[in-house]
């Protein structure tokens, strides 16, 4: 069930041949393009948001123990072109998080495990929408 408050949407500008930028409902902007250059391109950013996800649920989590001395998470997969059209084949998830040593450091690692599995399992929107099937609409206004 939704509600009025949980429909989240974007919008995107043609900024010239192969550039966009995509602003979010709070005013946020973000570049994007085709690859011809250094900005992300949708596959970076569908990929960048798995893990985002990810990292934010597992910082949440572990971070009520211990401050990290390390986080880094990555994200990857082949890009696929198959009689299903173009995909992503499977898509791993890698944390690589230290903690200091001392108690509340040993509290934060033993729960880190089972955050990066609640997260994947049932807390990450992103992954959890890319896992299950997920109908997509494409409209065109009339000009």
């Amino acid at each position: 069930m939704t509600t009025p408050s949980a429909h989240r949407s974007v919008s995107l500008v043609r900024d010239s041949a192969g550039r966009f930028t995509a602003t979010n409902a709070r005013g946020g902007t973000l570049a994007f393009g085709s690859g011809s250059d250094d900005d992300f391109t949708p596959v970076e950013l569908l990929l960048t948001a798995i893990a985002g996800c990810s990292a934010i649920d597992v910082d949440i989590l572990t971070t009520r123990r211990s401050e990290p001395s390390s986080f880094e998470v990555t994200a990857g997969g082949d890009k696929l072109r198959d009689d299903q059209g173009n995909h992503m084949g499977p898509i791993t998830v890698t944390f690589e998080v230290t903690f200091p040593e001392g108690e509340d450091g040993d509290k934060a690692r033993a729960v880190l495990p089972d955050a990066a599995r609640q997260s994947h399992e049932r807390l990450c929107t992103v992954s959890r929408t890319v896992m299950l099937p997920t109908e997509v609409t494409t409209t065109v206004k009339d000009a």
